[in-house]
């Protein structure tokens, strides 16, 4: 799953990047016309993404973001193994496990790939 060269582009290494994660994703979905509901849930889908990331992952992530043929696309890029979908949304009294779940309640579609350079999850959102 490649980006293309001109896709919008941040890494992240830490729970401190995550609001730098979430201001780069509302520039580049609000600058494509993305509407600010959708650019919200956008934002939401990301963190709980690079969280994962983050929390499950011996690294950091990267995150890609473009417009292509009336949808934002976004990948979120990691060395973690590769998630399943789609998710069943974990019993109400769960202390954890909703993040992949509500991802895929987000995007249009997920796709997931994996490869020698790592996990990518592919978000896709109609513009």
């Amino acid at each position: 799953m490649s980006a293309p060269a001109d896709a919008g582009t941040i890494d992240y290494g830490d729970a401190g990047d995550l609001g730098a994660v979430r201001a780069f994703v509302r520039a580049h979905a609000l600058a494509a016309g993305v509407p600010e509901a959708r650019t919200e849930l956008l934002m939401l889908a990301v963190n709980e993404l690079a969280t994962n990331t983050l929390q499950h992952t011996a690294g950091g992530g990267r995150v890609r973001l473009w417009t292509d043929g009336g949808q934002i696309i976004c990948d979120v890029v990691d060395q973690g193994p590769p998630r399943a979908f789609p998710r069943p949304m974990p019993p109400a009294d769960a202390p954890r496990g909703r993040g992949l779940a509500i991802v895929e309640r987000i995007a249009d579609r997920v796709e997931t790939v994996s490869g020698p350079d790592g996990t990518t999850v592919r978000l896709h959102l109609r513009l």
